[in-house]
C-alpha cells in the first residue's frame, strides 16, 4: 500500500476508482430513491464511512495529508451539507461512538505517559503549560473583546456581558485535541522529544482546563447575572469532581491491571463496555470521564507491566471506532455557518496560532530545550475538538442570549481540526521523528496503531480498524 512506483500508481488509480463507485452508489440510492434515506440506518453509514475515509486516507497520503483530516473531509463531503449521502439523523446515530473513542482515546493517552518522561520532561513541560495557560488567553481575550460588534449574537450586547463571553472565550482558546494527536502519533509511530513533549503537554493541558473552566464560570457569574456575588461552592464542587476522577480512575487503572495479568481475554468487551457505559456511570456521579480514563491508563502503564498489553487491546478495538469518529466529526460540521462566520474564525484561530507560537518558544527557551523542541513544539498545540465545543455548550446554556457562539466555536474547530494536524504531522516529518506505517521498527513499541492500516484488512476484502 506504500504507492511507490507504477504499482503504486495503479493501486492509487483502483483506490481513487473504488472511492467514485461507493459515493456515486449511495448518491443514486439516497437522491434516486429518497426513500432509501430514511432506512439508512447507522450500521450502513458506519460501514460506508469506514471505507470511504480509508481509501480517501490512501490516496491522500502521497500528499503528507495526516490521516484523521481525510477522515474528517470524507465526512463533510458525504455529510448533510454538500452531498448529502448520509443526513442529520443517520449522523447523530453514528455519533453515540463519540463517547466510546473518547474513552479509548483518554485510556491510551495515559497508557502513553511513562513516568520517566515526565521526570525528564518536568521543567519544559511546566513552563509550557504555565504559559499556554496564561498568555494566550491574556492576548485572545481582548481580541475577542474588541471583535464582539462584528458578531451577530454579541451586536448590542452590555459591555459586562460582552467581557464575561471574552474571558470564556479565553478559555476556549486554551484547549487542544488529544484525539488529534494520538491520531497522528498513531499514523506516523513517531518517537522523540516533539512526540514526547506534545503528548504530556496536551494530557495535561485537558487537566488544567477543567480547573480553569470551573474558575472562569465562577468568576464571569457576577457579570452575567446582576447581582450574583462570587461563592465558594463552585471551587468545592470543582474539587470534588477532580479528586474524585482521579480516585476512581485509580481504582479503575488497579481492576484493569489485574484484569489484564489474571484474565487476560475479550479486552475489547470491557474496553466496550468501559467506553459506553461506565461513561454514562461516571456523568451520573458527576466526574469527568476524560479525567478518569486518563488517570487508569496511566496506572496500568505506570504501575505494573501490562502497559504494552493494554495498548494493544486498544489497537484491536479503536482502529474502526476512530475512523468513525473522526470522519462523523466532519459530518457534524455545518458548512453554511462556516461560510457565514470564516472571516472572524480565521481572525480567531489565526492570533491563538500566533500567541501559541510565541508562549512555546519562550517557555523553551526559559527551559532550557532543545533547538528542535524550541522551534516545533507548538505544532501539536493548534488543533482543537471535543473539550472546546463542550465549553462553547456549556457557555451556551449559561448564557442563553448568546447561544450563537456554538457555530463559533463550531467555525473556529473546523479550521483547527483542518490545519493543526497537516502541521503537526509536517513538524514529525521535518524533524525525522515519523517513521511511517510502511516500515515500522519492530524493535519499538508501537503508538496506537494506525486506523487506516487495520481497516484496511476490511476494505482489502471488499475491493473486510476519533472532552476535547
Amino acid at each position: 500500500m506504500s504507492g511507490r512506483g507504477k504499482g503504486g500508481l495503479l493501486l492509487r488509480v483502483q483506490q481513487a476508482a473504488v472511492l467514485l463507485v461507493v459515493f456515486v452508489l449511495l448518491w443514486g440510492a439516497t437522491h434516486l430513491v429518497p426513500e432509501v434515506k430514511d432506512s439508512l440506518g447507522a450500521i450502513a453509514a458506519t460501514g460506508f464511512l469506514v471505507l470511504a475515509g480509508t481509501i480517501a486516507s490512501e490516496l491522500l497520503e502521497p500528499l503528507k495529508i495526516p490521516h484523521l483530516t481525510a477522515y474528517i473531509i470524507t465526512g463533510i463531503v458525504a455529510g448533510p451539507y454538500v452531498l448529502d449521502l448520509i443526513d442529520e439523523k443517520t449522523v447523530a446515530q453514528v455519533g453515540k461512538t463519540d463517547a466510546l473513542a473518547l474513552a479509548l482515546i483518554a485510556l491510551a493517552g495515559g497508557a502513553e505517559l511513562r513516568l520517566a518522561d515526565l521526570r525528564k520532561n518536568a521543567r519544559t513541560l511546566g513552563w509550557i503549560t504555565l504559559l499556554q495557560t496564561c498568555f494566550v488567553p491574556l492576548v485572545v481575550v481582548p481580541v475577542f473583546y474588541l471583535a464582539a460588534p462584528f458578531m451577530p449574537f454579541l451586536r448590542g450586547a452590555p459591555h459586562n456581558l460582552v467581557l464575561a463571553v471574552s474571558i470564556l472565550w479565553g478559555v476556549i482558546s486554551i484547549t487542544r485535541s488529544p484525539s488529534a494527536l494520538l491520531a497522528v502519533l498513531s499514523q506516523t509511530r513517531a518517537q522523540g522529544p516533539i512526540a514526547q513533549v506534545s503528548l504530556a503537554t496536551i494530557m495535561i493541558s485537558d487537566v488544567v482546563v477543567l480547573v480553569v473552566m470551573a474558575t472562569a464560570f465562577t468568576l464571569t457569574k457576577p457579570l452575567i447575572e446582576p447581582g450574583a456575588v462570587l461563592s465558594a461552592v463552585a471551587f468545592r464542587e470543582l474539587g470534588r469532581e477532580v479528586l474524585g476522577s482521579v480516585s476512581l480512575g485509580t481504582t479503575l487503572g488497579l481492576l484493569l491491571v489485574a484484569y489484564l495479568k489474571f484474565v487476560s481475554g475479550s479486552t475489547s468487551l470491557v474496553l466496550l463496555a468501559l467506553g459506553i457505559g461506565f461513561t454514562e456511570v461516571l456523568k451520573y456521579l458527576h466526574f469527568e470521564p476524560l479525567l478518569t480514563f486518563l488517570v487508569a491508563g496511566f496506572v496500568v502503564q505506570n504501575l505494573s507491566g501490562q502497559g504494552k498489553k493494554f495498548l494493544h487491546g486498544i489497537e484491536g478495538l479503536g482502529s474502526i471506532v476512530y475512523v468513525v469518529f473522526f470522519a462523523a466529526a466532519g459530518a457534524h460540521l455545518d458548512v453554511p455557518i462556516l461560510r457565514q462566520l470564516w472571516p472572524m474564525a480565521l481572525l480567531l484561530c489565526g492570533v491563538r496560532a500566533v500567541v501559541t507560537i510565541i508562549a512555546n518558544t519562550l517557555a523553551t527557551r526559559v527551559a532550557g530545550e532543545s533547538p528542535v523542541v524550541r522551534r516545533w513544539g507548538w505544532s501539536a498545540l493548534v488543533s482543537q475538538a471535543g473539550m472546546a465545543l463542550g465549553v462553547g455548550a456549556l457557555i451556551a446554556r449559561q448564557i442563553p442570549s448568546v447561544a450563537g457562539i456554538r457555530a463559533l466555536v463550531l467555525a473556529t474547530i473546523a479550521v483547527n481540526e483542518l490545519i493543526g494536524p497537516i502541521l503537526f504531522k509536517t513538524a514529525l516529518d521535518r524533524t525525522g521523528e515519523s517513521r511511517g506505517h510502511d516500515a515500522p521498527d519492530a524493535d519499538e513499541p508501537a503508538t496506537i496503531e494506525d486506523p487506516a492500516a487495520v481497516s484496511r484488512g476490511g476494505v482489502d476484502a471488499l475491493t473486510s480498524s476519533s472532552h476535547e
